[in-house]
C-alpha cells in the first residue's frame, strides 16, 4: 500500500483537529482530577490526552478500517501492540500530547506524533504544534516539508556538521541507565549549550530543521521517536541506535542518537554518551 496525497493532508488534518477541539480548549485549564500519574511524577496522562487519542484514532479507522493502532495512552492494555508492528501491512502510531508533564504544567512545548508503518518500514510521519497549528510532514524518499497554519510551505533541512565545542543538542539522560546518567550529564558540558525540553515532538522538531545539530535518547518507545527518526533522516540528518543499527518500529531498547552525519554521529556517540 501507498499513501496518497490525500491520505497525508487527511492525516495532518486529523491530528490537527484533535488540537483543536481536545488539546488546546483543556491547555492550562485542567484540575487535578483531570491529571493522573503513570510510573511517577513526571510521567503523566491528561483527559486530553485520552480524549485526542480517541479522536485521532475514530478517524483513522473510518478511513482505514484495517490497520493497526498502536497509541500511547491504550499500550498499558495491550502491549502487544508493539512487536505486530513489525508485520502490519499498516499501522499507525499516535502519542496525542508528546510533552504531557510540559502540557499539564502550562508550559507550551507539547506536540502530536504520528507515524505510519507498512511491514515494519516507517514511510511517514508528522510532528504538529497545536499551539501554532504548524505541522512538519516527512515521506520517505520525499523529504520533509514544514506545514504552516497560514498556508505556506517549506523544506526543512537538517544541521550541517560542526564542532562539538559549536554544537547544541538534547540528551534526555534522565531516562539512561542510572550508571550512565552522571556521564553523559557531565559530557554535555562539551557542547555549546546543552537543552532539556522533555518533549520529542519539539526535539525531533528543531534537529530536523536544523536549529539544534544532536538529540540522544535510551528510551525507545516506538510513539516518541518513528514520526520524528524519519522527518529527521527526510532532512538529511543522520539517526542510528547506539550500536550503529537503523532503528525500526518495534524496537524497544539500544538507545538512539541523530546527528547532522555519520561522522558526528560517532563523534557524540563516543564524546557524549561514553561508547
Amino acid at each position: 500500500m501507498t499513501l496518497s496525497d490525500s491520505d497525508l493532508e487527511f492525516l495532518v488534518s486529523t491530528v490537527a483537529d484533535a488540537g483543536v477541539n481536545d488539546i488546546i480548549p483543556r491547555f492550562r485549564n485542567l484540575s487535578a482530577s483531570d491529571i493522573s500519574e503513570k510510573t511517577s511524577v513526571i510521567d503523566l496522562v491528561t483527559e486530553a490526552d485520552i480524549l485526542a487519542e480517541k479522536r485521532i484514532t475514530a478517524a483513522l479507522l473510518e478511513r482505514f478500517p484495517k490497520a493497526h493502532i498502536v497509541g500511547e495512552e491504550t499500550y498499558d492494555a495491550d502491549h502487544s501492540v508493539i512487536p505486530a508492528l513489525v508485520e502490519a501491512p499498516l499501522a499507525f502510531v499516535i502519542d496525542p500530547i508528546d510533552g504531557t508533564f510540559n502540557y499539564a504544567s502550562g508550559l507550551p512545548a507539547f506536540g502530536t506524533l504520528l507515524a505510519v508503518t507498512i511491514k515494519g518500514e516507517t514511510v511517514a510521519g508528522i510532528i504538529h504544534d497545536p499551539v501554532m497549528g504548524d505541522t512538519i510532514v516527512s515521506v520517505k524518499g520525499a523529504g520533509a516539508t514544514l506545514k504552516r497554519k497560514n498556508g505556506s510551505e517549506a523544506k526543512v533541512t537538517a544541521a550541517k556538521p560542526v564542532d562539538l565545542s559549536q554544537m547544541v543538542g538534547v540528551f534526555s539522560w534522565g531516562h539512561s541507565f542510572e550508571e550512565r546518567r552522571p556521564v553523559i550529564a557531565a559530557n554535555m558540558t562539551k557542547a555549546k549549550m546543552a537543552l532539556s525540553l522533555n518533549c520529542s515532538a519539539h526535539e525531533y522538531w528543531l534537529v530536523s530543521s536544523g536549529k539544534i545539530h544532536f538529540i540522544g535518547h535510551e528510551k525507545l518507545m516506538p510513539w516518541d521517536h518513528l514520526a520524528g527518526v524519519l522527518t529527521h533522516q527526510e532532512a538529511g540528518g543522520y539517526t542510528a541506535k547506539f550500536d550503529g543499527t537503523p532503528y525500526r518500529p518495534g524496537d524497544l531498547s539500544g538507545g538512539i542518537l541523530s546527528a547532522p552525519d555519520k561522522d558526528s554521529w560517532k563523534m557524540i556517540r563516543r564524546e557524549i554518551v561514553g561508547l
